[in-house]
């Protein structure tokens, strides 16, 4: 797989995570979700949890330290959401508020500059 590639995958990845804010807040106001806090949780689900979980994704890459440290922080990503959404489908609106603007919303950084610093690294010339 190329840097190109790999950037493409990415990006597409900081669009769709920057989504979750509205799909939470959403399900804030409606006490409702297409999905299950469990598997909101799960990093496995998305597209891009799919991608970067996959087998084939080239070892080179996979054995990387930004690879790892996507991962980790994808991870964690996922488990502050299903938080968020556990209690909104809960009815707690406040503390939900109150997780989607805290834990997540730092979380949610994290992720957005972890991705943003492999991407910096693929585009550095070889």
């Amino acid at each position: 797989m190329s840097n190109a590639a790999l950037v493409i995958q990415i990006d597409e990845a900081i669009g769709a995570h920057g989504l979750w804010k509205m799909r939470l807040r959403s399900a804030i106001r409606s006490h409702h979700c297409d999905i299950t806090p469990r598997q909101a949780s799960e990093d496995c689900h998305c597209k891009f949890g799919k991608w970067l979980l996959d087998p084939q994704f080239p070892s080179a890459h996979r054995d990387a330290v930004p690879h790892s440290v996507v991962r980790r922080v994808h991870a964690e990503f996922h488990r502050e959401a299903g938080k968020v959404l556990q209690l909104a489908l809960d009815g707690q609106e406040k503390t939900a508020i109150a997780a989607l603007e805290g834990a997540f919303a730092d979380t949610s950084e994290k992720l957005v500059r972890a991705l943003m610093n492999w991407k910096g690294e693929l585009l550095q010339p070889a």
